[in-house]
């Protein structure tokens, strides 16, 4: 029997164009993810690093561009965030038949951005739906790696076998399962977190 649940956020609920940054960072000379800028990258979305070393590491590797035009790049990732997924969440929350947990891979520059686009309030209200609001550069962990969830299955007395967790990228979810917690790989514009009901 399911008890918990644990939710992605980006392309669960707030709207995201992955292909945007890439695209944004060919204008000043991205070609390829090289080993440099996935480490990185991953560095900063554990919170290895601050926003302002981010930046310079990334000006570093394009001396071309202005620190305003990587972080424009890095941020147009972040789309919109749709109120019917709001209002979705809110209701299971006030359901209250599951523990509710949020568990997302992302970085202060993307929340910030985040709570720009949706507003502090919206942003708040779907904060307050959750348990606990993970994110990973507070934790110093980043999914898929196993010792993410190990970590909050631990933390909040969570069972694997009654523990469900919905991201849309399948490396999560594979490595979420191998735990023994119960997965469903959303697939981004074929599927919607409203369904969720189906897949429990």
């Amino acid at each position: 029997m399911i008890k918990n649940i644990i939710f992605d956020f980006g392309d669960i609920f707030i709207n995201l164009n992955k292909q945007a940054p890439l695209l944004e960072m060919a204008k000043f000379g991205f070609t390829e993810l090289t080993p440099e800028l996935d480490t990185i990258f991953k560095d900063y979305e554990m919170g290895l690093m601050s926003s302002k070393t981010f930046l310079l590491s990334l000006q570093s590797v394009f001396p071309t561009a202005s620190i305003e035009q990587i972080k424009d790049a890095w941020n147009s990732i972040i789309l919109d965030f749709p109120e019917n997924r709001l209002k979705f969440i809110e209701e299971l929350r006030q359901e209250n038949n599951y523990r509710l947990f949020l568990l997302s891979n992302t970085n202060d520059l993307h929340i910030e951005k985040v709570i720009s686009s949706m507003g502090i309030d919206r942003f708040n209200r779907f904060k307050a739906c959750f348990e606990v609001f993970y994110l990973s550069q507070e934790m110093k962990m980043r999914k898929p790696n196993a010792d993410i969830y190990e970590y909050v299955l631990k933390q909040n007395n969570l069972k694997a076998n009654e523990t469900f967790f919905v991201d849309d990228t399948k490396e999560n979810t594979d490595s979420a399962a191998k735990l023994g917690i119960h997965c469903w790989n959303l697939q981004v514009d074929k599927e919607d977190i409203q369904e969720i009901t189906r897949h429990l």
